[in-house]
């Protein structure tokens, strides 16, 4: 069987976005990383947001090996994943104006704390509103989003504007609207998106600038290992002990 083309052009299609967000993004990953950094030097807490697709990256960071113990998955119930059904009620609720607003008002997140909010198009009501709300409670937001949309697509939340325009630091993935990276002849429609693994590796790319600039100020990064290597578990065991006070998505 010979080698497929279009996986060849979809590799190339990613590996040029990696390239472009490493290189274009810099210092936007530099500073998200310095703010994570400042946060967990000051005590404060770590959460991260995604609705629908977007929650992969977040997922991404949160209680994995290699990862910050400290980060949070943020959830909105029913706008994590296709578990919901129908799937598209997923879709519904991040246009839904007040739920974000209701969710952070019952979620740990206070003054202090880093939310890093991840949305594609970062037009729906639910990232920006998440944005706005967490800004006026304290809160360093970290936006990553796709900022061609700002130009190419208009907003869905009343204020008329756009998850970058409420964040502190944004970075951009530089996804094309539609997020499908190939066509074919007989192919209707744009196919093969590249978000997650574009969005995901802003995300480590990101968590490792923090743990670099923890390791500068004399902190050890609180990171877990892989429970499937000897030691891990009680390695964790510590981990979550001196942090317990920091981490929610355990009992």
């Amino acid at each position: 069987m010979s080698d497929s083309k279009l996986a060849g052009q979809f590799f190339d299609a990613a590996i040029g976005l990696l390239e472009r967000v490493r290189d274009e993004e810099s210092g936007s990953i530099a500073a998200a990383g310095a703010a994570i950094a400042d946060t967990v030097a000051a005590g404060g807490r770590l959460f991260a947001f995604g609705a629908g697709h977007s929650s992969l990256a977040a997922q991404d960071v949160v209680y994995r090996a290699g990862g910050l113990a400290l980060m949070n998955l943020l959830a909105v119930p029913g706008t994590v994943g296709v578990d919901v059904m129908p799937a598209t009620l997923g879709s519904a609720l991040e246009r839904v104006d007040g739920l974000a607003s209701a969710v952070l008002d019952s979620s740990p997140a206070r003054a202090g704390d880093l939310l890093v909010i991840i949305s594609l198009s970062g037009r729906n009501a639910l990232p920006v509103e998440m944005a706005q709300n967490a800004r006026a409670l304290g809160l360093t937001v970290v936006g990553v989003t796709s900022v061609a949309y700002t130009t190419g697509t208009k907003s869905r939340h009343v204020s008329g504007g756009f998850l970058r325009d409420h964040c502190d630091i944004v970075l951009d993935s530089k996804i094309a609207i539609g997020d499908a990276e190939l066509s074919a002849e007989g192919v209707e429609a744009p196919f093969a998106p590249a978000s997650t693994v574009v969005t995901s590796a802003l995300m480590q790319a990101m968590m490792a600038t923090a743990a670099e600039e923890l390791v500068a100020r004399g902190i050890e990064p609180p990171l877990l290992r892989s429970g499937n290597v000897d030691g891990g578990h009680e390695w964790n065991g510590r981990v979550m002990r001196e942090y317990g006070d920091r981490i929610f998505y355990r009992h």
